[in-house]
Parts: structure tokens; C-alpha cells; sequence
């Protein structure tokens, strides 16, 4: 239980924080646009081995596993990345969890998402996020559109 209320009010604080996170991003959240198909292949060699070849995580992802972190979650419609607006996706995705976390004032959060940001080009983060997006039905994206809104 202590798990999920640190996490629900880190996720909470992030998502708060996610404005800024990007703003010291230097990015334009309206105009940032991915290209899919790219973003498949760069899931696939970046991803898909902790989120799963077809986005569906690791088992168990909801329960924290001998070391306290969560397996990583699904990508597809079962998880809980479209319940973010995309600041946070991306932030989360660049700097890590922990330093995402740790931004927003989360000190003690222990997360298993490595940083990309010395791996991957802000645009190829991009392309990710587009893949994903691509893959999950309408009702999903209009949901994670509108929570995309609400962070501007």
C-alpha cells in the first residue's frame, strides 16, 4: 500500500511539474510531432526488451518485485502510460524516472527507467511516443490527448 500512495502522489507531482520539466527541455509541446514507423524500430531496439515486444510489459507490473521497484509497465491500452500528458512521457522517457521524480520533488522514488536522453534525439523520443500512440484505440489517444491539453 505505502508503494502505491508514494508513487500516486510522485505521478501526481510530476505531472504538476511537467510544464516545467519541459520548458528546461527547450521544446514546443503543440509542435512536437513523431514519425511512427520510425518510432517502431526505435521501440524495438530500445524498448522492447523491459515493455515487451508487443507493449505488454512485464508481468506482474502492478506489484513491486523482491529489489521494491515496479516491472515496467505496458505501452498498449492495458497500462498506464496514456493516463499522461505528454511532458510527462517525455520527461520521464529523457531524464529517467528517479531524476524525473526527483524534479518534481520526489526524492526517494526508486524507478527502474533508465535516462535516454544521452541514447536517444528529443525527436526520436518523439517518434516513440507517436508509435505508441498509433497503436492504442481512439477512446485511448482522445484521453491522453485531453490530459496532454491540461499540462499547457
Amino acid at each position: 500500500m505505502k508503494v502505491w500512495i508514494i508513487m500516486a502522489a510522485g505521478l501526481a507531482a510530476v505531472t504538476g511539474a511537467a510544464g516545467l520539466l519541459f520548458a528546461q527541455a527547450d521544446l514546443d509541446l503543440p509542435n512536437a510531432t513523431g514519425d511512427p514507423v520510425a518510432g517502431a524500430q526505435l521501440y524495438a531496439e530500445n524498448c522492447a526488451s523491459c515493455h515487451g515486444a508487443n507493449l505488454e510489459g512485464q508481468a506482474d507490473w502492478r506489484s513491486p518485485g523482491p529489489d521494491g521497484r515496479l516491472p515496467a509497465p505496458p505501452h498498449d491500452e492495458t497500462g498506464h502510460t496514456w493516463h499522461h500528458g505528454d511532458a510527462m512521457i517525455f520527461a520521464y522517457t529523457k531524464q529517467g524516472g528517479a531524476e524525473t521524480m526527483k524534479a518534481a520533488g520526489v526524492d526517494d522514488f526508486d524507478s527502474g527507467m533508465p535516462a535516454f536522453g544521452d541514447i536517444l534525439s528529443d525527436q526520436e523520443i518523439w517518434d516513440i511516443m507517436a508509435f505508441l500512440k498509433s497503436t492504442w484505440p481512439d477512446r485511448v489517444r482522445d484521453v491522453q490527448a485531453a490530459r496532454t491539453a491540461s499540462e499547457s
